[in-house]
């Protein structure tokens, strides 16, 4: 893979600059991404599992509305805001039973999984129960590696053409057919943990190492740091770095670098390496051999961020694969805590006033993509002789209607 990290080394190019502090810390900035980054994106919200066959259905939150995503007669997906057309009661709540339609638990509209209107309970006493006009608020839904993203504003171009060449890199680790493991879900916000900073010094964080020799021992001691690299996309960004052959000093590490073994329909090379994809703006993709972890950064509050996600397995995978994994999710847990505090300390800095970042790293050229990304969805180009220029007029945006 040609990495953006080895050919910014090689031409000395800089990265992007990081975004001015007020990103993390305007209220305004918080509001105007409802409509200008998450509504215009293409945003997680399950797997294909979560919808095992026609009439199934759930809720998720995306660009902070709540969307009812389905499964139809014919095997498709579809999505509604989750609110009765008739007076705004939602629909669907805690998981459901699968069914032919769709049921007002207050006055009983019903509507067809498509989300056209049925019929009301006695509709002659409503004068103008026009029902061809009267179906659910319709979200545009697409599958894509297995994983239903839904698209507020309905002009999002396709993920597959938006992730041109992510699905031939890692399309063998993921799929409709992956098995979940553990109760944890992508929809499920109200179970999700909460961290204590912007959504995007979540995702930042994700998208570097450079941290990583000095924040995670763990993954130092599994991981060749050297030949960790990164590619960035239009769309994406995808990291790969090779296991280390040394074995780790510790056990739990050690056991795991011996037990590795890959799912099926991996290649012995992935036996040895771990690989990660953010989907812009908030989609993250973790491949391991033995695992794969679907999870995305939810903004609750301009300073705290749900992380929701989901461990998947593939059907026929091996004891040993299975002993790995859970070796493999508890080393995770551990590296999690360690982010966890260290964006808090971040989220914590930048609130300091006056405070502005510094440059960064070529290591972290995929964080100043990132920062690209949201200040041209923000409408605020960065003008690199005035960090903080940037920002002028910036929280206007957040009455701008999408």
């Amino acid at each position: 893979m040609q990495s953006e990290l080895t050919r910014r080394s090689a031409d000395g190019t800089a990265p992007p600059a990081a975004l001015s502090a007020a990103y993390y810390t305007d209220p305004a900035i918080a509001s105007a991404e409802n409509d200008h980054v998450f509504a215009r994106s293409w945003q997680l919200v399950c797997h294909e599992s979560d919808l095992p066959g026609p009439g199934a259905r759930l809720a998720a939150w995306a660009a902070g509305r709540e969307v009812l995503v389905v499964r139809t007669e014919d095997g498709s997906l579809a999505a509604h805001l989750n609110v009765c057309r008739h007076r705004g009661t939602r629909l669907v709540s805690a998981p459901e039973p699968s069914g032919k339609a769709i049921r007002c638990p207050y006055h009983g509209w019903t509507y067809r999984l498509d989300g056209s209107l049925v019929g009301a309970p006695e509709a002659r006493q409503i004068p103008c129960l026009d029902k061809p006009r009267l179906g659910l608020h319709r979200v545009a839904v697409e599958s894509f590696l297995g994983f239903v993203f839904v698209n507020l504003d309905g002009r999002a171009a396709p993920l597959a053409v938006q992730c041109a060449g992510l699905a031939e890199a890692v399309g063998h680790y993921a799929g409709a057919d992956l098995v979940p493991v553990g109760k944890s879900r992508i929809h499920d916000l109200a179970g999700a943990e909460v961290q204590h900073a912007n959504w995007k010094i979540a995702v930042d964080n994700y998208l570097e190492g450079y941290h990583v020799p000095v924040a995670h021992p763990g993954l130092m001691r599994l991981l060749d740091y050297q030949r960790y690299v990164g590619d960035v996309h239009g769309g994406y960004a995808l990291f790969e770095s090779p296991l280390r052959d040394k074995p780790s000093s510790n056990l739990v590490e050690r056991l795991y670098q011996r037990l590795a073994a890959p799912m099926p329909g991996l290649t012995a090379g992935d036996r040895r390496t771990w690989r990660f994809a953010m989907i812009y703006p908030n989609t993250m993709l973790d491949f391991y051999p033995d695992h794969v972890i679907a999870w995305t950064a939810v903004p609750v509050a301009p300073d705290r961020v749900a992380v929701p996600g989901a461990f998947y397995t593939k059907h026929g995978a091996s004891l040993r694969t299975a002993l790995a994994r859970r070796l493999n999710i508890h080393i995770g847990w551990i590296t999690n805590d360690e982010d966890a505090e260290l964006v808090a300390r971040v989220q914590h800095g930048l609130a300091t006033p006056g405070f502005e970042p510094g440059p960064l790293s070529r290591r972290e050229s995929a964080v100043g993509w990132f920062a690209d990304r949201i200040r041209a969805d923000l409408g605020r180009p960065a003008d690199p002789a005035d960090p903080g220029g940037d920002l002028d007029n910036l929280t206007g945006l957040a009455g701008v209607e999408a």
